[in-house]
């Protein structure tokens, strides 16, 4: 293997390890269905049916992974997620 190509291999498995991050959305007794849907299409650029097949599965499962990418650009959506009262983190 050259060392280009060794260079190329480390970066996607670096991107591959960087993307390996994901908000997760929990269940709470608080919020609406609507309210949930949404913050979601809002924060998380889902789609209306996107939004409200997570929150069934929130719902109904207790809790959805709801976005996925690189950490420090899912720090800002999270924080949007909690401070519209949901319970969300990054894992």
């Amino acid at each position: 293997m050259s060392t280009k190509e060794k260079v190329l291999e480390d970066l996607l498995v670096e991107e591959l390890v960087a993307d390996n991050n994901e908000i997760v959305l929990y269940n709470d007794d608080v919020n609406t269905f609507d309210h949930v849907i949404e913050t979601l299409v809002r924060v998380c650029d889902h789609t209306p049916l996107q939004a409200e097949q997570c929150s069934l599965i929130v719902h109904y499962n207790g809790k959805c992974t709801v976005k996925t990418g690189v950490f420090n650009e899912l720090i800002p959506q999270c924080t949007q997620l909690l401070e519209a009262g949901l319970s969300a983190e990054i894992v």
